[in-house]
């Protein structure tokens, strides 16, 4: 009569089987992120993202029924991600910290991520991004707003009207996107000089209404 396995052993094997399952996710996931960033989403393909990972496209198919849930997986742990970088990156400030200080803290960080996850620039500003990351973008843009908002409350004079306040945040925030495509598009040196030229920016844009 065969051995009965211990308890132990029956449970340990659906965790190994989830555990191999969540490193099966997070590989197709970078692949799709290589796919994504070199090809944008509409030329993408499922068969490109299994190529990419060293699978087959039927293994792909056991964990993502086609190319929207991938992004749509992928981007939402970027958004994750994403939020927890400008939580950090858009916190209010001491009023006597200095201009550039603030401004560079800020570009710093949010370059870094963008640098680190270039498909997330692919994701949230392709002209097709699918429905629910589009959704999500929205939302971000939102909340990412107001963190500007906030940010600027603690450095502009205190009886600055909301109404202007608002109207900084958007241009601050347009101008930060219009030059993350120029930093992104670029390598090396050529890249740092684009941030400092978008840190420029910015500062050389507040530095009066600050003052």
């Amino acid at each position: 009569m065969p051995d009965t396995p211990a308890p132990e052993q029956t449970e340990e094997r659906p965790k190994r089987r989830q555990a191999r399952g969540e490193r099966r996710i997070a590989q197709l996931l970078e692949a799709a992120a290589t796919v994504f960033s070199t090809t944008g989403y509409t030329a993408a393909s499922t068969n490109a993202i299994a190529r990419e990972a060293g699978v087959s496209p039927g293994t792909l198919y056991q964990f993502f029924p086609n190319k929207e849930a991938i992004a749509i997986e992928l981007g939402e742990r970027l958004m994750r991600e994403m939020r927890e970088a400008y939580g950090e990156a858009l916190a209010p400030v001491d009023r006597a910290t200095p201009l550039e200080e603030a401004v560079g803290s800020a570009i710093d960080r949010f370059v870094a991520f963008n640098c680190d996850h270039p498909v997330f620039f692919a994701l949230m500003h392709g002209p097709d991004i699918p429905g629910r990351i589009a959704e999500e973008h929205d939302a971000l843009h939102a909340t990412l707003l107001s963190r500007v908002r906030d940010l600027l409350s603690s450095l502009l004079p205190p009886d600055t009207p909301e109404a202007d306040v608002e109207r900084t945040a958007n241009v601050c925030l347009s101008t930060y996107k219009a030059g993350l495509e120029l930093v992104l598009g670029s390598a090396g040196a050529e890249r740092e000089a684009y941030v400092t030229e978008l840190k420029h920016v910015l500062i050389r844009y507040l530095t009066p209404l600050v003052a």
